[in-house]
């Protein structure tokens, strides 16, 4: 499984929609993702402290669209000898294998959610 993590609105939108298409498609070219292990730290380094967020488990063999691992998109990354998933178009729904709430703590800090 790989995880992607969005705003709450963002999701509900794309349950609307049928489909998850965020700017980072048109910005980037690609659909940020992680593996569990680099979840939180991606979470902890560019989500801290922000509220209403959804947990996306999404199933690889699932997607429509191709799948890479590239190195970090973001230079300031410091985990720059990993590689991350990124999907390349728009993330079909049925590769969502499960959503959950993603809050952080009061310090602003991430925890991996119970049912993620």
């Amino acid at each position: 499984m790989i995880f992607h993590i969005l705003s709450k609105s963002a999701w509900q939108q794309a349950v609307r929609d049928g489909v998850y298409a965020p700017p980072s498609l048109q910005t980037d070219g690609f659909i940020h993702a992680s593996t569990r292990e680099q979840t939180l730290g991606t979470a902890n380094g560019f989500f801290r402290g922000v509220p209403d967020l959804v947990l996306l488990r999404v199933d690889p063999q699932r997607l429509k669209t191709e799948l890479r691992w590239d190195p970090p998109a973001d230079v300031g990354d410091t985990r720059s000898d990993q590689l991350f998933p990124h999907i390349y178009g728009p993330l079909n729904l049925d590769a969502v294998a499960g959503a959950v709430d993603f809050t952080c703590d009061a310090d602003g800090s991430f925890a991996w959610p119970a049912g993620a």
